[in-house]
């Protein structure tokens, strides 16, 4: 059974919670209450480990850190590097500046060789299918 690695937009954000309730595989959450080294040492092997590692981006971000994540495995692993941004999380939308840089990100992210879906149900039935 394919494991996917839940990366992307936290502060609250509850896609994680929406995706998980769609799949039909392992996955790895790395949203802790108290962040550590331990934990971060735990989501630098689940990043190798997985077979697939998603970045769900959304409104909430406030950093910028997944994006280079993102671009990082899009290069060094495309085959399993996935890339979702939603529009809208929990009333917050991006600005249409926004949604153009995200899209040539997405577009960069495809040319890398790796995959893009506007959305958590396009991105569930992928996994699923693994």
């Amino acid at each position: 059974m394919s494991k996917v690695f839940l990366g992307g937009t936290c502060n609250d954000s509850l896609w994680r919670e929406d995706l998980i309730k769609m799949l039909d595989v392992e996955y790895f959450n790395p949203v802790v209450p108290n962040w550590t080294d331990e934990a971060y040492k735990e989501e630098l092997k689940q990043r190798k480990v997985c077979d697939y590692v998603l970045y769900v981006i959304t409104p909430k971000m406030t950093g910028v850190y997944s994006i280079a994540e993102l671009i990082d495995d899009s290069n060094k692993q495309p085959k399993k590097t996935i890339f979702c941004y939603l529009k809208e999380d929990d009333g917050k939308e991006f600005s249409k500046a926004q949604i153009k840089s995200l899209e040539a990100t997405g577009k960069m992210v495809e040319t890398n060789g790796a995959f893009w879906f506007d959305s958590l149900k396009q991105v569930a039935k992928f996994l699923n299918n693994f």
